[in-house]
């Protein structure tokens, strides 16, 4: 991971102004179109996990539905409601909010892992959860009953204004982006009323929110 302290960034920016005042107008040009350093850099992922806390009001919807959440594969749901799928791959790339848009970007790869939905006899799983951080978007592969019925499709839509700061410790090794809103997407909430023969599920359902941890060292 590549973290860069604002001392570092002081020298470049200071660098680069004097390197401007010697050039063409044209390379002023350029060096102020050059884009802002990252504040943090992940080339290749290799952990750790999203966590999501789910909402109360989603648990409550399930329930009432008489709709059963499970964990599938790798995954795990803790008995105070949170989700949590390993992280096994990717890229991410931090810039400081408001320099860069989207200021979040990269991909994170949850393979072999996502959440299964029972009802009715019909089981409805969702695995293999692709983040792209950029398009605030998560997709995924949704089976049901053990057929593949869609490939990378849209599940939920990643509702960033409540993300808080990313938190970065070099003591362990971790980067944390913590605050993100979870939100179904209308692609999904469509599926899974269609095979569960209900109507209640609806596009901006809250799901919950995401805690997403990666590993910075090696």
């Amino acid at each position: 991971m590549n973290i860069r302290l604002p001392s570092v960034i002081a020298v470049i920016a200071a660098l680069s102004l004097g390197a401007a005042a010697c050039g063409s107008d044209e390379e002023t040009e350029n060096a102020a179109a050059a884009p802002p350093e990252p504040v943090a850099q992940v080339d290749q992922l290799s952990g750790n996990d999203t966590a999501v806390t789910l909402d109360a009001g989603f648990v409550s919807a399930l329930e009432s539905l008489e709709v059963a959440p499970g964990p599938v594969g790798a995954a795990t749901i803790s008995k105070q409601g949170v989700a949590s799928f390993p992280i096994t791959g990717g890229n991410v790339t931090y810039y400081e909010p408001g320099t860069v848009s989207p200021f979040v970007q990269g991909e994170l790869d949850h393979d072999g892992a996502g959440l299964s939905l029972t009802a009715g006899g019909k089981r409805v799983e969702l695995t293999n959860f692709v983040i792209d951080p950029g398009a605030s978007v998560l997709t995924g592969t949704v089976s049901v009953d053990g057929a593949v019925a869609a490939e990378d499709a849209p599940l939920f839509f990643l509702d960033g204004r409540t993300l808080n700061p990313l938190e970065v410790n070099e003591s362990n090794g971790t980067a944390i982006l913590e605050g993100t809103t979870v939100k179904l997407k209308a692609e999904a909430a469509d599926l899974l009323n269609e095979t569960f023969g209900i109507q209640d599920l609806e596009e901006g359902l809250v799901v919950g929110n995401a805690k997403i941890t990666i590993d910075t060292a090696g």
